[in-house]
Order: C-alpha cells, then sequence, then structure tokens
C-alpha cells in the first residue's frame, strides 16, 4: 500500500510536470514566431528598406538584438515555469494524497477490527464524499459487530434455563437424588423442545437478516389461510380460556409464500395469547387498507408500555412483566423478529401499537396485494 501511494505521487507530480512543460513549449513556439515579426512591423524594419542603407543594417541589429532577448527570456521564463510548476505540484499531491493517507489507514484499521476508527471529513468536496463513505461504513461495521456480540450474549442467556434444568434432572437421577418418573423425564423433554425450538427460530433469524429466506411465492386466499391458521390454534386458546375472535371476510387473493406468511400469523397469535389471561379476547381481522392486504391480531391483555412499544421487534427482547401485568407462557423471544423480517421479505410490514400497559394491543401484517 505504501508503494501504491508512492507511485500515485509520482505520477501526480510528473502529470503536472508535463502539462506545465507543454504549455511552456508551445508558449515558446508561439512568442518565438509570432514576436520578431510583430516587432519589425511595428518598428517599421524589414524587407521594404534598402539592403545596403543605414536603416536596414540598424534594423538587422535591432532584430537580431530583439531575438537575442526574446530567446534568453523565454529560456529563463521556461525554466521558471518548470520550477514554479514542480513545486506548486508538489505542494497539491501532499494537499491530496494526506486524507487519501488518513483514509488508507482508517480503512486498515476497519479491516484489523477496530470499527470505532473513523477518518476527519477533508475540506475538499469528493475527498470529503469518500471520507463521510468509509465512515459510514465504520458505523455499519460497529453496529453489525454490536449486533453479533449481543446475540452471542442473548443466546447464551436463552440457553443457560433449559440447559440448567436438564443438567439438574439427568444429574439428580444419576446420583440417585430422585427417580426418573414420566413426570421428570416429561420436564427434561420439554426443556429438550425449547432447545431445539431455539435452534430452529435462530436458524430462521440468521436467513431472514441475511436475506436467505427461501420464498415460493404463489396466489392464495389470504383470509382461507388467516381462518386455517386461527383453527389449527384455537384449542390452545381454549386451554388458556381466552376467546378468538375471527371474523368472517370474502376472499382476498394475494401472491405469498402460503407457509411463510402462516408462520407469521401463527407468531402474532402466539404472542398475543401470551400477553392474555382467562378471560380476554384476541380478535383476528383480514382486509385492505390504501392498496394492502392487511391481517389485524387485537388483544384485550396486558399491552405494552410506550417505552418498550419500538423494542418488541428487537431479538431476544420481552416486554417486562412488571410494566404490562402477567404474561402466560413463553417464547424464544425471536418470534416478532422473524414475523418482521418475513413480511419485509414480501415487501411489507409488521406493526405495533398499544394504549399502554393493561390496555390491549394491537399488531398488524400488511402485505402487497402483487
Amino acid at each position: 500500500m505504501r508503494r501504491f501511494f508512492d507511485r500515485l505521487s509520482t505520477r501526480l507530480l510528473l502529470s503536472h510536470l508535463a502539462v506545465a512543460v507543454v504549455g511552456a513549449g508551445a508558449a515558446f513556439l508561439v512568442v518565438r514566431l509570432l514576436a520578431p515579426a510583430d516587432f519589425a512591423r511595428r518598428a517599421g524594419v524589414g524587407a521594404g528598406a534598402g539592403a545596403g542603407s543605414v536603416n536596414a543594417g540598424r534594423g538587422r541589429v535591432l532584430l537580431a538584438a530583439f531575438d537575442a532577448a526574446i530567446n534568453q527570456a523565454l529560456v529563463i521564463g521556461l525554466v521558471a515555469a518548470v520550477v514554479v510548476a514542480a513545486l506548486l505540484a508538489w505542494l497539491m499531491v501532499r494537499r491530496l494524497l494526506r486524507p487519501l493517507d488518513r483514509v488508507r489507514t482508517t480503512t486498515r484499521a476497519l479491516a484489523g477490527g477496530d470499527y470505532a476508527t473513523r477518518v476527519s471529513v477533508p475540506r475538499e468536496l469528493e475527498l470529503a464524499r469518500l471520507a463521510e463513505d468509509i465512515n459510514a461504513l465504520g458505523g455499519a461495521l460497529q453496529e453489525s459487530e454490536a449486533r453479533r456480540v449481543r446475540l452471542i450474549g442473548e443466546v447464551a442467556h436463552e440457553m443457560r434455563t433449559p440447559l440448567t434444568v436438564i443438567d439438574g434432572y439427568v444429574e439428580g437421577m444419576i446420583d440417585g437424588v430422585f427417580t426418573p418418573t414420566p413426570a421428570r423425564l416429561t420436564a427434561v423433554a420439554e426443556e429438550a423442545r425449547v432447545l431445539r425450538r431455539l435452534a430452529e427460530d435462530l436458524s430462521a433469524l440468521s436467513r431472514a437478516e441475511e436475506g436467505r429466506l427461501s420464498l415460493a411465492p404463489t396466489a392464495v386466499d389470504l383470509a382461507a389461510l388467516v381462518a386455517e391458521t386461527a383453527h389449527r390454534l384455537r384449542p390452545q386458546f381454549d386451554d388458556a380460556r381466552v376467546h378468538l375472535a375471527l371474523a368472517p371476510v370474502p376472499p382476498l387473493t394475494v401472491t405469498v409464500d402460503p407457509d411463510r406468511i402462516g408462520q407469521v400469523v401463527t407468531n402474532l397469535l402466539g404472542n398475543a395469547l401470551r400477553a392474555c389471561s382467562p378471560g380476554d379476547t384476541v380478535t383476528l381481522g383480514v382486509g385492505v387498507e390504501a392498496g394492502q392486504a392487511v391481517v389485524t391480531v387485537q388483544d384485550t391483555g396486558c399491552g405494552i408500555a410506550p417505552q418498550d412499544l419500538s423494542r418488541v421487534f428487537e431479538r431476544f427482547y420481552r416486554v417486562p412483566a412488571t410494566a404490562t401485568g402477567t404474561r402466560t407462557g413463553t417464547g424464544s423471544g425471536i418470534g416478532l423478529t422473524i414475523s418482521r423480517s418475513i413480511a419485509r421479505a414480501h415487501g411489507g410490514d409488521v406493526v405495533a401499537t398499544s394504549p399502554g400497559a393493561g390496555r390491549g394491543a394491537t399488531f398488524r401484517l400488511m402485505l402487497p396485494r402483487r
């Protein structure tokens, strides 16, 4: 890289010198060709005077003296121009390469993992834009690294509880502290299912955030898809004594991946169920707003406080129970994150609204009609 900058500075310096030399040479030729004739015309010295006259001899002396003076002045001017051009070129090259060298240092630091480093923005507009792009790249890399570190900690935290439970049961049964009864083995199996579900959710989240979700879009009736998903989940609502209401709607054709959209509706309904207590109601609706198909999941559960509303789609974020009341059930904490990623992969989105803690919440899945 150092050799590259040396070669670049040399080329820039030589290009400036070449321009100066060419310009000085052109000026030398123009002056040398035009100045003597113009001087002779203005001084009245030329071929019209007698060849042997005193005036003709005096004119030739004047022309010769003028030619000598012009040549000497042009040579001195040419050398001076080249020297000045070389000095100015050197200063300009240094001024140009100094911010480029800072950019090089910053990019090497970013490549080495120092994502907090930034390059100062120079005054030159083009270089300033380059520096701003490098700083934006550094900011994106720093944010990505922060997310990666946070994800590792969050995954470790999510795995710690089921692993602790499994380890405690297995170790207790090995030591003979308690017998491997069906209830204890069921508890171990349940924790293993939690780990498997977490692994599947993490895999789906990784594909979604990397843009590698495999979609198989086809024309489907969204109303029928939502009704089928609600019918499949209704036993869970009945067990929790939460009323699931689905208003009948006419067929609404959309071009989506039915499995992925069914997964989103399942996640939204599961989230609403966990937010509800016995006696609450979850209302599921399908409609069209502003040319988009909209699936609405509205519950009368514990609601979401304003400070938590903007974070419900973050990975592993769970609304604090102290702020919203009791939440039933458990989840991986990334269902809403995956749901939004799937919706956006279809060109839509998932948004959440809530009047506040204890006043229910509404999640809306918006999808383009085509």
